[in-house]
């Protein structure tokens, strides 16, 4: 086959993603700017991940230091900031060790796997099942987007990876269905993210955990959006009381750089020994330098306090907007990770948004994603609400 593109408008850029039409060059804290040189107030923090906005400075300055002393060294000798990040993690939360990995989606591979082996090496019964739930979003690899409970997602990836099954999400008579599956565990998201920024049932996840427990089934929560403070605290398991057995990070742990990993409790990470698994740059100097930075000021400083204080403001905000506009049918989620519920194109929103210096998300047809920085204030959250106000004025005007 021929190399030579025929095509001069071709970009050389796989069109994987319906992209907006802004070219962003610049950011700090919650503003970034475009090659034109706007400024745009930024309502997405990279799909929550600069949860301590663009750029803060505590990150910057140790991936500085880190940058002048040694970027890559692989797994095979110790790592300092590895090490120390490790226990910091482990120090809050319920888990015991954790491995590192570069993204979300590598986070629940290394899940999936961890409660394979587990089933297999550890608890000898041949268990190889995961179960998930409908509309959950897990990740594109072929394991984590057959884990995902979307069709959407899967379409055109035929054949699909075997060894996953799905149960309606915050049904407790659909927890029944676990006893016969004996699945190796669960996976699951306390907010549905992509799949429309839904909260998950308190009771039904007592009652799931219950299950778990009894039956020995891995309980494994997908934090990759929710954790990290987004919700309001460091991971939203605590809102929930339980304690899974595996937790999948990713995204707000390094602002932006590249890092994720699972936090398994002693006994799950049992599953794991040397050469069960692997990566060449899960964990190195950079990566765990920019996630010993964030997760230190998170800990260290006031930005939960901060995040909790403005989710509310948030919430009496968008429940102002809610009154005013009909086709507001409903505002869910938790903490700073906020979904507004509407009767019309939630994507139609997002865009017309960008006319007005506003960056937002959406979560399905019809819900629009909000996810300011742990960092944002009550001045930042008054100006998106006016451009906001804004966005939907344009849209009735049909501009």
């Amino acid at each position: 086959m021929s190399n030579q593109n025929t095509v001069s408008q071709l970009s050389p850029v796989m069109p994987t993603y319906a992209r907006f039409p802004v070219t962003l060059v610049k950011g700090k804290g919650s503003y970034v700017w475009d090659d034109k040189g706007t400024q745009l107030l930024d309502f997405t923090s990279g799909i929550a991940t600069c949860n301590l906005g663009h750029v803060p400075d505590p990150v910057k300055e140790k991936l500085e230091e880190q940058l002048q002393n040694l970027w890559h060294c692989s797994n095979l000798y110790n790592i300092p900031n590895q090490e120390q990040l490790a226990a910091l993690l482990t120090a809050n939360s319920c888990g015991d060790q954790v491995f590192f990995c570069n993204s979300g989606a590598e986070a629940n591979e290394a899940a999936i796997k961890l409660a394979r082996r587990y089933a297999n090496k550890v608890k000898g019964n041949g268990s190889s099942e995961v179960v998930t739930f409908n509309q959950s979003f897990h990740g594109r690899t072929l394991a984590t987007l057959t884990a995902t409970g979307q069709e959407k997602i899967q379409q055109g990836f035929a054949p699909l990876m075997p060894g996953f099954s799905y149960l309606p999400y915050n049904d407790i008579e659909a927890l029944d269905e676990l006893e016969s599956k004996k699945p190796a565990g669960v996976l699951l998201e306390l907010v549905q993210g992509e799949g429309g920024v839904i909260p998950a049932d308190p009771i039904w996840v007592q009652n799931l955990a219950q299950i778990c427990e009894q039956q020995d089934i891995l309980l494994m929560v997908d934090e990759i959006q929710t954790g990290i403070g987004r919700t309001g605290t460091l991971f939203a398991y605590e809102q929930y009381s339980i304690e899974p057995d595996v937790i999948s990070i990713a995204k707000g742990l390094g602002s932006g750089f590249p890092i994720g990993a699972i936090i398994a409790k002693e006994e799950a990470a049992k599953g794991f020994e040397p050469g069960s698994h692997g990566s060449t740059f899960g964990g190195n100097p950079l990566a765990t330098a920019a996630g010993l930075a964030t997760l230190s000021h998170i800990l260290e400083s006031n930005v939960l306090t901060n995040a909790n204080e403005m989710a509310s403001y948030l919430d009496l905000q968008l429940e102002g907007l809610k009154q005013k506009y009909d086709f507001i049918k409903d505002i869910r989620g938790k903490g700073l990770l906020k979904g507004l519920v509407v009767e019309n194109d939630a994507s139609a929103i997002a865009k017309k948004a960008i006319d007005h210096n506003l960056l937002i998300l959406t979560a399905g047809p019809n819900v629009v994603r909000i996810l300011p920085p742990l960092t944002v204030t009550t001045d930042e959250i008054n100006e998106f609400t006016i451009k906001l106000e804004e966005t939907f004025q344009s849209l009735e005007k049909g501009e």
